[in-house]
Order: structure tokens, then C-alpha cells, then sequence
């Protein structure tokens, strides 16, 4: 059957959510789009496989996802003779977020458009990017966003944050900071990892890598806070990382104050290439370059 491939760009308050994935009785980003799409495109929702470049766990936030769906040519060319005004791109944009709930929903699809040849939501990334705000008691704090950020009651050192964060980027096995799974490989490249204040004393960190483990950005973060506290010196988490041993010198901290911010993907004539690439990296043994946080 010849199929278009619709690449959907979204965000979402994760605060009422269990996560991105599907499961019994429990309310998650999938299963909210999965139902939109089945009303909208009039079948049920098990013909719609949507796969997403990265699942979130309970609580996180995004404002830049991003999934792909399959749906029939003869479908898509009939949503696009029922628009009405602007592109089918932009009518399906519309009519999702009237289904989902409007623009006041805690799910936004904010742009729909065709995919490129061999684009892949999952595989065709090049990299993730993730921030996190922490306001301690040097820092502004809005209630309007308290689902967005962690509150802090101590004082930290965000200079020290930085320098520790930052000597832990590179390619390195980051079994300390992940949550094991079995056969899945902790070797991550972390591309960028930086702590500073926003024009509210908010502390905001900056994460980017190829992939995450699971629980690694806030473990990531825990270990930093516990460096901006002054219970561990910034060398002391470089050491933590290099043994690569699940550490106990600090807690993980909460998913409220996460949000996966932007996927990057390669040029459009590229990313059928890094799909093959990354499929290819995927042994019997080494299932996992799939990002969860």
C-alpha cells in the first residue's frame, strides 16, 4: 500500500501524564495522539504506528519532540481535499489540536509536514537536546512555573556546577549516571553540558548527546547539584564517571524540572543514511541508543 509519511513536531506538559508510552489505564502522550489520529483518520487506532525520537518518562516535558506516522496516500490525499483553508499540512496541525483539545491542552502539535526520503523519527537523529531549571534560594521564583522547575532551598554554587558538568562531556560509558537495563550499553557521547543563571537567578542547565540512558540527564543534574551544595568536589563526579558504577553519592532528582527542548536531526538528503546507521549499530546484545528520561 503506498503510504506518506507525516513528520509531527510537538510539546506537552508532562505534569498529568505517566509517560510517553501507552499503558493500561493510565493517561500518556502516546495514548492521546494514537486516539486523536484514529478519529481523524477514521480507522482503528492499532493501524497507527507512531514512533517518536525519544520517550519521556512520568513528568518530563517537551517543547520540541518530534514523531513520525504512515498513513495511506488515498487518506492523505482525501484530508487534503477536505481543508479547509491553508496547506493539508496545516489543516492536519488544526484538526489534531481541535481533537487533542485546542491550543489550551497540555498537547500541542505545533507543525506537521511530509517527511524526507528515509527520515525516521527514532533513527535518523544526530543528537537530543534536554535543559533543566533548578531556582535555589538565590533565585526568583514564579508559581507560574513550579510544575517547570525545582525548587531548591539551598544555595548553589552554579560556577562549580558548570566546571563539574563540563568535564564530564566526551564519549564515555556512563554506567554511574544510568539506571541499569539488561543488555543495553551505557557509552553515550555527551556533546554539551553547562550550567548558568537565567535573567531570574534561575539555574538552567544545558544537556546534549547522541542518545541517553535511562535516568541519565537527572542523574546528571543530581550529581551537579550535589557539587553546587559542596558535598562532592567537582573532580569527585570525573572520578564517579570513570569507575562507571551506579552511584550512591547522590540522589536523582525530580522529572518536573525536565524538558527535551530539540531533536537534531542531519540535512533531509542525509537522514535515511543515519537511519541505516544507527539500525546497523544495534546488535542482539546492544539494543539500546533508544533515549529515555
Amino acid at each position: 500500500m503506498e503510504t506518506v509519511r507525516l513528520r509531527l513536531d510537538l510539546a506537552y506538559d508532562g505534569t498529568a501524564f505517566s509517560g510517553w508510552s501507552s499503558q493500561p489505564g493510565l493517561r500518556s502522550i502516546q495514548g492521546v495522539i494514537d486516539e486523536a489520529l484514529a478519529v481523524l483518520m477514521r480507522h482503528p487506532k492499532h493501524d497507527v504506528r507512531l514512533v517518536v525520537a525519544g520517550r519521556t518518562d512520568a513528568g518530563v516535558h517537551a517543547t520540541g519532540q518530534v514523531v513520525h506516522v504512515d498513513v495511506s496516500a488515498a487518506r492523505w490525499r482525501a484530508l487534503s481535499a477536505a481543508r479547509r483553508g491553508g496547506t493539508a499540512e496545516q489543516s492536519f496541525a488544526r484538526r489534531m489540536n481541535g481533537i487533542i483539545g485546542g491550543r489550551s491542552g497540555d498537547v500541542v502539535i505545533s507543525r506537521v509536514s511530509i517527511a524526507a526520503a528515509g527520515f525516521d523519527a527514532r533513527f535518523s537523529p544526530i543528537w537530543r537536546r534536554y535543559e533543566y531549571r533548578i531556582a535555589d534560594a538565590s533565585s526568583a521564583r514564579d508559581p507560574r512555573r513550579r510544575s517547570h522547575t525545582l525548587w531548591h532551598t539551598g544555595h548553589l554554587d552554579v560556577g562549580a556546577m558548570d566546571a563539574a558538568a563540563r568535564s564530564l562531556t566526551g564519549l564515555h560509558d556512563f554506567a554511574a549516571f544510568c539506571k541499569p537495563r539488561e543488555r543495553a550499553t551505557t557509552i553515550r557521547t555527551l556533546l554539551e553540558y553547562g550550567w548558568s543563571r537565567d535573567e531570574h537567578g534561575v539555574l538552567v542547565a544545558a544537556v546534549r548527546a547522541d542518545a541517553f540512558c535511562h535516568s541519565m540527564v537527572r542523574s546528571l543534574v543530581g550529581g551537579a547539584v550535589a557539587v553546587g551544595l559542596g558535598t562532592l568536589e567537582p573532580q569527585q563526579l570525573s572520578q564517579i564517571l570513570t569507575d562507571a558504577v551506579k552511584a550512591n553519592a547522590f540522589p536523582v532528582v525530580a522529572a518536573k524540572g525536565l524538558t527535551l527542548v530539540e531533536v537534531g536531526y542531519p540535512a533531509d538528503a542525509e537522514v535515511g543514511a543515519r537511519a541505516a546507521l544507527t539500525r546497523a549499530r544495534r546488535t542482539p546484545m546492544d539494543p539500546a541508543v533508544d533515549p529515555l528520561d
